[in-house]
């Protein structure tokens, strides 16, 4: 079956993007929280080609490179950059060999790269400006040598920065996906709104524009169809899977509420006493269908995610994809099932469990 690119697939579909896999990395004990640095591309291997496979048989149709946090800048942090290319490649090579066999008769699925907020951006210094577009460059540049389709820079919060990494990207010639992740101020760190900052990628050339991470369904939702009123380009909407509230917009300050008796010792829910805070599957697919009736067509979860929140997604949307085989059967629950043959002992039970 002849591969499409992404954007012969979008004039005609949507396009469903796994990303985010810090946390379930995390969750399955191949990384460390806080840190988040990708080293399962080379530690792992298996491990991290298995996350890829989960999330395809989810319904992915984009096998995304772990290489979110492996710049030069994160490697430098954890004191290992000397590892930062062969990290690279590993991740685009495990992306890549799971992308190229989605299963027998089944269309491949499309390798992304992927570039990100690098933490060192600065409006002020043109050296540090320089230095983050180097490091763009090189990771663009394995992104082409190992075979990606297209190129995603995502979570951006400086919006020069997402323009830059939109320059080094065209520079490929590879198709741009360019999302941004604002914080809690709701504008971007150097002054820009978020709707021009989505205005102005368009009019740069990015051929996807959006908004990923840090927001929840019910704070990101609001922006993106401010942004879909305003660009003609194809829109992207990877929402977190946590209850941001207005006045908790990202996940980065979240309060539990819930009668927690033991908070994280560090003093915040984020990240990793966030559990209480997820939104529940039904709460995803709304957002997916509601996302997909105002025209956007590039859809995901990111941070937070597990495979289950691309199933809703994709069925959301009308698909079914091979985890739709175990998608809920509530009738034949052994208490609040339908099926003729539980016992109405059983079933007249339920409200008292």
């Amino acid at each position: 079956m002849k591969k499409r690119g992404l954007i012969e697939r979008l004039e005609t579909e949507s396009v469903i993007c796994a990303e985010g896999f810090l946390f379930e990395a995390e969750r399955r004990g191949y990384l460390a929280s806080g840190e988040f640095v990708p080293e399962l591309a080379l530690e792992n291997p298996e491990a991290l080609k298995n996350i890829h496979i989960d999330f395809q048989h989810a319904g992915s149709d984009v096998v995304e490179a772990f290489t979110y946090n492996g710049h030069r800048e994160k490697m430098r942090v954890i004191d290992k950059e000397d590892l930062l290319e062969p990290l690279n490649r590993a991740a685009l090579k495990i992306a890549k060999e799971v992308a190229d066999n989605p299963g027998e008769g089944k269309e491949k699925n499309l390798l992304a790269g992927n570039i990100s907020n690098t933490n060192i951006w600065d409006t002020k210094d043109k050296d540090k400006q320089n230095e983050v577009r180097s490091m763009f460059a090189e990771m663009v540049g394995w992104s082409v040598d190992e075979g990606a389709d297209f190129v995603v820079g995502e979570t951006f919060y400086f919006a020069e920065e997402a323009y830059t990494a939109l320059e080094e990207i065209k520079k490929s010639g590879l198709p741009a996906v360019l999302t941004i992740a604002p914080m809690g101020e709701n504008i971007m760190r150097d002054g820009v709104p978020i709707v021009d900052t989505c205005k102005e990628l368009e009019q740069r050339g990015a051929d996807v524009v959006g908004m990923n991470c840090f927001r929840g369904p019910n704070t990101m939702f609001p922006y993106l169809e401010k942004i879909r009123k305003e660009v003609t380009c194809h829109m992207a909407a990877l929402p977190i899977p946590f209850r941001t509230t207005e006045k908790q917009p990202t996940f980065f300050n979240l309060d539990d509420n819930n009668g927690c008796t033991c908070p994280a010792p560090h003093g915040r829910t984020f990240p990793t006493a966030l559990d209480p805070l997820y939104c529940n599957r039904y709460e995803i697919a709304d957002f997916a269908k509601k996302a997909h009736a105002i025209g956007i067509n590039y859809l995901g979860v990111c941070c937070g995610a597990a495979p289950m929140h691309i199933r809703e997604v994709a069925e959301a949307i009308g698909r079914k994809v091979p985890a739709s085989r175990y998608s809920e059967k509530m009738s034949n629950h052994f208490m609040y099932g339908t099926n003729e043959r539980i016992p109405e002992h059983i079933s007249g039970y339920g409200d008292k469990a």
